[in-house]
């Protein structure tokens, strides 16, 4: 019974240490992963850059598996191109050595303060960032707690018998070592867990240093496979499938080489545990040097290996609505967000065509433009599910934000769609059945104020992708322009059809469609609402 309980120790011990690391990933992510967003769409262009933020975000979030899959949904959705993407998981593989060299040495005597100032800061602090610090704080004292409660427990046990028939099975077999390492490892989600793991084996004697090595190896093998499995298309396999390549590689280098790098290693610590650790830092550092200059060639050989997918006949499917992001909360907001575009991409070709099929009677634009109302309802309604997925505890308060932003612009995009299908493609029905025809002062006023909505939907593209306030003041302001022009035009169309100058005049069709382009001027300039009044600057007087 004594084994049985130490083995239950065991997994105890390391389920701390993965949960520290699940607390530390989750604490960075919910009070700071909207900052980590935009840094990443913003400096990442540059194979220096990208590999500096890898190696960062890796230390902050303490764990490559996080990243790998941070990088995967943003370079799967165009946020990140795939060759700065392949530069940070070269860096994010570099960023897991750092945390395995500070986490090696025995630290632990700062568990416990860690852990009591982690708590005191979550339990005392409303703002969600310190909530969240704290967080971070008691992830990194659970995982020092768990390493030096590891050490402890496999100290007893290291002559064991069974244990010394497995360490001789893993030493006499390093490929079945590495794919019990790289099998665990996609089992924790965290190379990092499984290096420290394999560290404290080491430690205990429970393996010799070739054995340690490759375990390594199968740790760093194994970091791979939680981001391509996650995976559903053929371009997010893209990025994990190429880090996948590069250890893949290291690994056909290094394996058969155990016993010399071991024996090279050596002088650098005076233990298995040590050489394991420095190992690990070692292999990832070459890596990095060998696969960091030749990223393009590498991200064109991975596009010809999974080309694009043929785009879905139907455009109300969602395209970006990844349900594997929905554990990272600026990731799937990310996704929503592009959804959400795809409809304003829509809406705005809806809008192009209005004036086209009234002066024109194109009927068959007019019927294409009806047909587009029906998916915009559906990539709404898509997207709503996502983001009710996709809230709760995930959600930091920049976070909630700009989910209400994102649901504020998708139901204001569906009203303008639904306007634009129904309302002025019936009126453009009824002028072409009555044979109406407008005036040129008609056509002009109307080809003026449809340029003046166009020209207000762009701003506020620019506010919902960027949040820019000036913008917003500037499309809010607009609303009296709009106005303005609206009751010129009605009133001019209304003394030429007193005066009889038209008989053939648009009549009630023409004052609905000028009613109608203000009132999707009005959903437009609702795009702003949200953004100026968080900001103080949101002005009534101009809110009709």
């Amino acid at each position: 019974m004594t084994g049985v309980f130490s083995l239950l120790d065991l997994f105890g011990y390391v389920a701390l240490l993965l949960w520290g690391t699940h607390m530390v990933t989750s604490g960075v992510l919910r009070g700071y992963g909207s900052a980590l967003r935009r840094w990443l769409g913003r400096y990442l262009a540059h194979r220096p850059a990208a590999f500096a933020f890898g190696v960062c975000i890796t230390a902050l979030l303490q764990s490559s598996t996080a990243t790998g899959l941070m990088a995967t949904s943003f370079a799967a959705n165009g946020f990140l191109g795939l060759a700065p993407g392949l530069a940070v998981m070269l860096g994010a593989n570099v960023g897991t050595t750092l945390i395995v060299q500070v986490m090696s040495f025995d630290i632990s005597v700062v568990a416990p303060v860690l852990i009591l100032l982690g708590f005191a800061v979550h339990r005392r602090t409303d703002d969600a960032r310190y909530e969240n610090l704290g967080r971070v704080a008691i992830g990194l004292g659970l995982m020092l707690l768990s390493l030096h409660l590891l050490v402890g427990t496999l100290a007893p046990v290291e002559n064991a018998a069974f244990l010394r028939v497995i360490a001789q099975s893993l030493a006499s077999e390093p490929v079945l070592a590495m794919g019990v390492a790289a099998l665990l490892t996609w089992m924790f989600h965290s190379s990092v867990a499984m290096v420290l793991l394999v560290a404290s084996l080491a430690h205990a004697g429970v393996v010799d240093a070739p054995g340690a090595l490759a375990l390594v190896l199968g740790a760093n093998l194994g970091g791979t496979l939680p981001a391509l499995v996650e995976a559903d298309t053929p371009v997010a396999r893209r990025l994990p499938l190429g880090n996948l390549i590069v250890r893949g590689v290291g690994c056909v280098l290094c394996l058969p080489l155990l016993h010399p790098i071991a024996h090279l290693l050596a002088p650098l610590g005076d233990s298995a545990a040590r050489v394991a650790v420095n190992f690990h830092t070692a292999f990832n550092l070459a890596l990095a040097v060998i696969f960091l200059l030749p990223v393009e060639r590498m991200a064109a050989l991975l596009v010809r290996l999974l080309p694009d997918p043929p785009r879905p006949d139907d455009p109300g499917v969602p395209q970006y609505l990844d349900a594997g992001a929905l554990d990272s909360a600026n990731v799937a907001l990310a996704n929503a967000t592009r959804e959400a575009m795809r409809m304003a991409d829509m809406v705005e070709g809806m809008l192009k065509g209005v004036v086209e099929v009234f002066g024109k009677d194109d009927r068959s634009r007019a019927a294409a433009i009806g047909r587009m109302d029906p998916w915009l309802d559906r990539l709404g309604m898509a997207i709503r599910d996502y983001l009710t997925d996709l809230g709760g505890e995930a959600l930091n308060e920049e976070d909630a934000r700009r989910s209400q932003d994102i649901l504020a612009f998708v139901i204001n995009i569906e009203h303008i769609g639904d306007i634009t299908a129904n309302n002025l493609m019936e009126f453009a029905a009824k002028k072409a059945q009555r044979g109406q025809d407008f005036s040129a002062d008609d056509i002009q006023d109307l080809a003026l104020m449809h340029g003046q909505v166009m020209e207000s939907l762009r701003l506020g593209f620019a506010v919902f992708m960027h949040g820019d306030l000036r913008a917003a003041q500037r499309l809010l302001s607009r609303k009296e322009a709009i106005w303005r022009l609206e009751n010129e035009a009605a009133d001019r169309h209304l003394r030429a059809l007193r005066e009889h100058r038209d008989a053939n005049a648009g009549g009630d069709v023409y004052l609905r469609i000028l009613r109608d382009l203000k009132r999707i001027h009005s959903h437009v300039a609702a795009f702003t609402y949200l953004p100026l009044e968080r900001a103080g600057m949101l002005q009534d007087r101009l809110v009709r």
